[in-house]
């Protein structure tokens, strides 16, 4: 059904006209409701905006559509005046994108320790970040298992749901932060239980974020119709968390005894290729969609930051895998390319991939400064962590080329995400407060209209 837009109480329409959002016309005392009190949850069918009206198409089963729920009985979801919720029921639109502030948390806590221009108190700004990540980790997963409980077949929904499914893998991505994190900040040296204990989590993660990756995309391929002109960065995420394998290997590494070391890095070089060489078959249908529908619509085009993490996190992996390699691992020991061959041609390979990185941050940051989003979306995390990796990687090469210029501009960058972050946090904040998220229909679990 096509909708021209819903009255607000100021007479104008809703911000999404013609977009065919679902909303019923039924008024609350019809509902033996008082008026601007908390709606019961009705199910209709709703217009997917991402897929065919038809639940089965070409034998895959019907996940594509979605019903409407938590509907407002046509009250404009974007009128400032509109009934304010009690948390109980809020967190039912409590989602898997809150990890987001988790994995940004904890990339901001590894780009204090790795500046290359430190200053007295910087790392311990860092260790607190790093212990405010573990506390913001817990709460959120606090949170969610409260919306499971609280709301029943809401855990089903979210982890099969056409959208909000694909913000699962954040939680590996803010696990992976915790665990570079820890070899950071909480590892003392010659301690060597903690450092088998550390190896221990690197294979549990390995082997987790590989089920899960293959997992996800077979049930995608199987239950969704997704049209590539709908294509999305978020398609990338359930392949990121295998990716930052090898950055995680990249960190643990160098601490690691030589037994260790080397089948870590193997790994870890072998994740970081699959997932990059997704992520490149990803990229074709990105830009195919950018160039045949144009740029996502303004509420979305943070998520584009996604694009830059890929290349970057590869260029800071491959580097710190290469420094972290036994100095004696040589071809004497039957190696193929001995240590002076190997570390040159990772910076080489660094270098390469961060062009393709710091291409991607252009065009993001072009289609976000063209038109800003209106209102706020857990998706403007991914203009934190992918470029946290980003940094990390111009530091890196500095470091590798020691040329003081990309240090200081990589400082430099480093401001900014700092800034950034205290901006997308302070507004994260404001949007509880006012409930523009947590909100029926203004989260991921639904699908708004402005998802392509």
């Amino acid at each position: 059904m096509e909708v021209t837009g819903i009255p607000s109480a100021s007479g104008n329409t809703t911000p999404f006209q013609g977009i065919g959002a679902p909303f019923l016309a039924v008024s609350p005392e019809k509902l033996g409701m008082e008026p601007h009190t908390e709606r019961q949850s009705l199910s209709t069918s709703g217009t997917r905006v991402n897929s065919p009206d038809a639940s089965i198409h070409e034998g895959k089963e019907g996940h594509d559509l979605e019903e409407a729920k938590d509907p407002l009985d046509g009250i404009d979801i974007y009128d400032p005046d509109r009934p304010r919720f009690k948390i109980a029921r809020r967190i039912a639109h409590f989602t898997w994108a809150w990890f987001t502030l988790s994995m940004s948390t904890g990339g901001l806590a590894l780009l204090m320790y790795a500046q290359p221009h430190q200053f007295p108190g910087l790392r311990q700004i860092g260790f607190f970040v790093y212990v405010a990540n573990l506390i913001t980790f817990t709460g959120i997963v606090v949170a969610m298992c409260s919306r499971w409980f609280l709301h029943r077949g809401t855990f089903k929904s979210s982890i099969t749901h056409s959208r909000e499914a694909f913000f699962v893998p954040t939680i590996f991505l803010a696990i992976a932060t915790i665990i570079t994190g820890t070899q950071r900040y909480a590892i003392a040296e010659g301690n060597d239980s903690v450092v088998w204990f550390i190896s221990t989590l690197f294979w549990i993660y390995v082997v987790a974020s590989l089920a899960f990756a293959i997992g996800q995309y077979s049930y995608v391929f199987k239950t969704h119709d997704l049209g590539l002109h709908t294509m999305m960065p978020t398609w990338i995420l359930p392949i990121f968390p295998i990716m930052l394998s090898g950055t995680i290997a990249s960190v643990i590494a160098e601490s690691q005894p030589q037994m260790n070391a080397v089948p870590i890095i193997v790994a870890g070089i072998t994740c970081q290729g699959l997932g990059l060489s997704v992520a490149f078959m990803m990229y074709a249908h990105m830009v195919g969609r950018l160039m045949s529908r144009g740029l996502p619509n303004r509420e979305h085009r943070t998520g584009l930051y996604m694009n830059v993490g890929p290349p970057a996190f590869t260029a800071l992996a491959i580097i710190g895998m290469a420094n972290g390699l036994p100095d004696n691992l040589d071809i004497n020991q039957g190696m193929v390319l001995d240590m002076k061959i190997i570390r040159p041609m990772a910076v080489v390979a660094a270098v390469f991939l961060w062009a393709l990185s710091l291409w991607w941050f252009g065009i993001a940051t072009v289609s976000v400064i063209v038109s800003p989003p209106q209102y706020f979306h857990l998706n403007w995390w991914a203009a934190i962590f992918p470029n946290t990796g980003f940094i990390l990687a111009t530091i890196s090469i500095g470091n590798e080329l020691q040329h003081e210029g990309i240090r200081w501009f990589a400082t430099g960058l480093s401001i900014c995400l700092v800034c950034s972050y205290i901006f997308v946090l302070v507004n994260l904040v404001r949007a509880v407060f006012i409930q523009d998220i947590m909100y029926p229909g203004r989260d991921e679990d639904v699908l708004d209209g402005t998802d392509n």
